[in-house]
Formats: structure tokens, sequence, C-alpha cells
């Protein structure tokens, strides 16, 4: 039977703490034709031994080191990048893949040019903390772009893609998560599948990129309220926008005019009538009521000169 080579490609940064239980649990994997591609960001702690224990132990590590600090979004570009199989699929630092995650993956894609999965959330120890990712948002697989206008389903670590949505995807832009825009690019040029299986234990700690289960930190990050909300939200539509390969390119320019006219406006009637007419599809991924969602809806009333 043959099996198309899969790149895994792995980001790292300062992850010594997680990173050997990562590794083996990548190296371990039931599929039998694999290259690692490690991309690490100038770390500055024993991560670097680690890999280079590592490429001396398994023939399909490939390491490399950043000789200035790109950024996770940017050095997963590069990652991809340096990738030769058929299939890509991204990695981080400091979860833990089950054993048959890749095989599941390459057996189920089919015709379509991504796959994702669900996730088990676990805490520092690897203990779960008994939630899956699809307890706490709505799992989008199909052609729709719009349902990641506003909201996100896939998590990097979940997808494994076809090597020619590379083409349509690179380079990342800055203003959008990688794993956000790589739903957006797939929805537009191809579909995606989603499996209702957790094989990847994703891990919530203090240094994690994310914290989608809004867990107590000491580190607060501020996030952006009132008019500088907006031009984040309409840099994003920006950037969506100007997509080269946009299916509907009339819907997602209407929806930037509006958001255009939300920013130097005291109301936006015509912007709410619009999301409306098209909240199935713009909030699917948000897993609120009914009710939440035409709350979320109708804030978008307000413009950008009532707001600080």
């Amino acid at each position: 039977m043959e099996h198309p080579l899969v790149s895994i490609a792995l980001c790292t940064y300062n992850g010594e703490r997680f990173l050997k239980e990562q590794l083996d649990s990548i190296v371990n994997q039931t599929y039998p034709n694999i290259e690692i591609v490690v991309v690490d960001d100038g770390s500055t702690d024993q991560t670097w031994a680690i890999l280079n224990e590592y490429a001396e132990r398994y023939k399909s590590f490939n390491i490399y080191q950043n000789d200035v600090n790109l950024g996770y979004i940017k050095n997963f570009e590069k990652a991809i990048g340096l990738c030769t199989g058929d299939y890509i699929a991204l990695a981080d630092q400091d979860d833990i893949w089950l054993p048959n995650k890749i095989e599941v993956q390459v057996n189920e894609i089919g015709e379509h040019i991504l796959i994702y999965h669900n996730s088990e959330f676990i805490n520092n120890e690897g203990h779960s903390l008994n939630k899956r990712m699809s307890d706490i948002i709505n799992m989008y697989q199909g052609d729709n772009f719009k349902a990641f206008l506003f909201f996100n389903s896939l998590s990097g670590h979940e997808s494994l893609f076809k090597k020619e949505l590379t083409k349509y995807s690179l380079p990342f832009p800055k203003e959008i998560f990688h794993d956000r825009w790589l739903a957006y690019t797939a929805t537009n040029v191809g579909k995606l599948k989603y499996i209702n299986q957790s094989l990847v234990k994703y891990r919530q700690h203090e240094n994690s990129d994310t914290n989608i289960l809004k867990l107590e930190r000491e580190k607060v990050i501020i996030t952006p309220n009132g008019k500088a909300k907006i031009e984040k939200t309409l840099s994003e539509f920006e950037v969506f926008a100007s997509y080269k390969y946009n299916k509907d390119t009339a819907f997602i320019q209407q929806l930037l005019k509006l958001y255009r006219t939300r920013l130097n406006n005291y109301l936006c009637f015509r912007l709410i009538f619009f999301m409306y007419s098209n909240y199935k599809s713009l909030l699917f991924i948000s897993k609120k009521s009914t009710v939440s969602k035409m709350n979320f809806i109708f804030k978008h009333i307000w413009g950008g000169k009532l707001k600080s």
C-alpha cells in the first residue's frame, strides 16, 4: 500500500519544559512515512540541544534555527516552506499527539484540501481538564468562508492539509492567526473536513500563545476595546477582501465597505441588517445561544465616533 510522505512542521521557542513529551508522541506515530521539519525561533534555553539530540537519533528529523526571532506566525510560514511532503501537518511544542493522529487524517482526507479534528484539553501535568474543543465552539466543515470572518474553529495542531494549499495561503498575513487564515483560504479554494475524534492532548499553561479556556493567569494580555477593536477587525477584513482567490468577492467587499462606514459614523443600521441577513453563516462557529448571537450583532450598531 502506498503511503504519501507527510511533513510535520513543528515550531519551537524556549519550549524545553514539554518538548520531549511532544517529540516522543510525534516520532511514535503509526503512519510509516513522515518527515519532521523543526524550526527553532532563537531559543535561549535547552530547546536547541534537545532538538539536536532527536536529530541524531531519528533520520526523519530536519532541524533549523533562525538567526533572528520571526514570531510564531512567520516561523510557521518558514517551516511550511521547508516541507517536501504531499501532506503537511502543523505541530506545537507543548502538546501530546495520539499515536494514530496522522494515520487517521491521511485515511480520511479524501478529496478535501484540509482535514482537522477535535482536541482534549490538558493541564501542565498532562491531566485531562475534561473538556474538548467541540465543547466550547462549533466545529465547521464545508466550503463556506463566511464562517471564518469573525470566528475560528481550526487550531493549527489539529490540521493536515494537501501541499497544494500552500499556493493559495502563503505568505501568511501578519494581521490574522495562521490557522484561521488556512481555514479561510481552504474554504475559498476547496473544502474542509472535520472528524470528531480527539487526536491531540492540547496543553493549557501560563505561556501558551492562546488562552481559549480563559484560565486565570498572572500575565495579563491586553485586548483592544472600543474604537481600537473596530480598527483591528477592519484591518482583518481588508486582508480578507484583498485575497486573490475569494470566490464571493462582492460579499466580502460589501462587509468591508460597511465596516469602514462603522469606523467613521455614530450608528450603523446597514451593517446590522447585513450581518443579521447572514448570521447563520457568520456566527456558525459561536456556540452561544441565538439570543447571544443577536446581541453580538446589535452591538455593531454603535459606530467608532461613539467609542474611545
